[in-house]
């Protein structure tokens, strides 16, 4: 099984995964690029994967059906491009042959789904569309800080090796605010080194890591006593619970420049 970020509009990616004869794609925001992929690698397109409801995730899902006949799957409780199957909390799919578990993840939007399959060629595999980043969080557009702070507290209890295929290339922005609040971690500072490196070459940052994500984003290190005083500083008051210091990151993160 081979797994491929196609890149869409400025850093978005559409996730796709093949075996060499069908294809799924995840977040087609726009479908010229997964026509032209799927047409040079000469596979047909079996299964379309919807996080949410953003233009950027859905805008290319009807044309992409139109052309292929792809089932499409997507969030229970958010407006979606008919028709398609509706998933939450608990459900299994089946796409190309690996199960993935659906997850309601809200915080960014507010039926917010991720997909998970413990076993992909022997490691596990996220598909968390807006929630995590590498080294950040989705806006809390329609949900709560104590929602968002629950949503990646359950995806940060996934095993450590399972490859974090978000939906944006912010990995650099979001590093230099982490280096902001947290500039003793070694680990953040070896990582954003490495990932300055690849994209002077051009080169995804994604997939991260569960485990590496925890040791370097501070939106799932809100109990860390250094990141805890950091948020502290920047808003006193707010390091009385972990969803207080995910409140004032959020907000701090949402001005940072």
């Amino acid at each position: 099984m081979q797994l491929i970020p196609i890149p869409a509009f400025s850093d978005n990616y559409i996730w796709a995964l093949h075996d060499g004869r069908r294809a799924a794609v995840v977040d087609p925001g726009e479908a010229d690029g997964v026509a032209h992929w799927l047409k040079q690698q000469g596979l047909q397109l079996d299964t379309i994967l919807i996080t949410h409801h953003h233009p950027d995730h859905t805008g290319g899902v009807a044309a992409l059906r139109e052309a292929t006949g792809a089932r499409v799957i997507g969030p229970a409780h958010e407006p979606m491009p008919e028709p398609l199957r509706r998933v939450g909390a608990g459900d299994t799919v089946e796409v190309l042959g690996l199960h993935f578990e659906v997850m309601e993840v809200p915080g960014h939007t507010a039926g917010h789904i991720a997909y998970h399959t413990p076993d992909m060629d022997g490691r596990p595999l996220l598909f968390c569309g807006d929630t995590l980043f590498s080294g950040g969080c989705g806006r809390l557009f329609e949900g709560t800080p104590a929602q968002m702070l629950d949503s990646l507290t359950r995806l940060a209890a996934l095993p450590d090796d399972t490859r974090v295929c978000c939906t944006h290339e912010y990995t650099l922005s979001n590093l230099k605010f982490a280096l902001a609040v947290e500039p003793g971690n070694a680990a953040l500072v070896d990582y954003a080194t490495r990932c300055q490196a690849l994209r002077a070459q051009n080169f995804p940052t994604l997939p991260s890591s569960i485990g590496l994500e925890k040791k370097i984003n501070p939106f799932l290190r809100t109990r860390e006593v250094a990141v805890a005083q950091s948020a502290l500083a920047r808003e006193p008051g707010s390091a009385n619970d972990a969803v207080a210091v995910f409140a004032t990151l959020r907000e701090w993160k949402n001005v940072f420049r």
